[in-house]
């Protein structure tokens, strides 16, 4: 994948691979999959990384986070659809499961950080 820009988070640099290896095959789904199913996963990727640099430059980090684990799991289900079609392979469907578990326990881990700070 891409190398982390300076000053990057590993997090939104996880996430930036991920969007960059999973939204080029998405919008190869078949046309009736396409503006349905991976259209709201590629709507979901961004607004993950939006919420990700949002939550970067927040006072209150908890505030941005804590919803993105939401946003993150609808991913999960929304990416297991798309295997249970047949629309992605198991190599495909296992592969994008360990970028999403990836971004999972970095949000898990800065999630817990920011709770345990005064």
């Amino acid at each position: 994948m891409t190398t982390a820009s300076r000053g990057d988070l590993p997090i939104i640099q996880a996430t930036m691979d991920l969007i960059q290896w999973f939204v080029p095959l998405l919008n190869r789904l078949p046309r009736d999959h396409r503006f349905a199913l991976g259209d709201r996963l590629v709507a979901g990727l961004y607004d993950l990384l939006e919420g990700l640099v949002a939550a970067r430059y927040a006072t209150a980090k908890l505030e941005h986070l804590e919803p993105l684990n939401a946003r993150l799991d609808l991913l999960r289900l929304q990416i297991r659809l798309l295997y249970s079609f047949q629309l992605i392979d198991e190599r495909r469907y296992e592969h994008v499961a360990r970028l999403v578990e990836e971004v999972g326990r970095q949000l898990g881990g800065w999630i817990s950080q920011q709770r345990r700070q005064p």
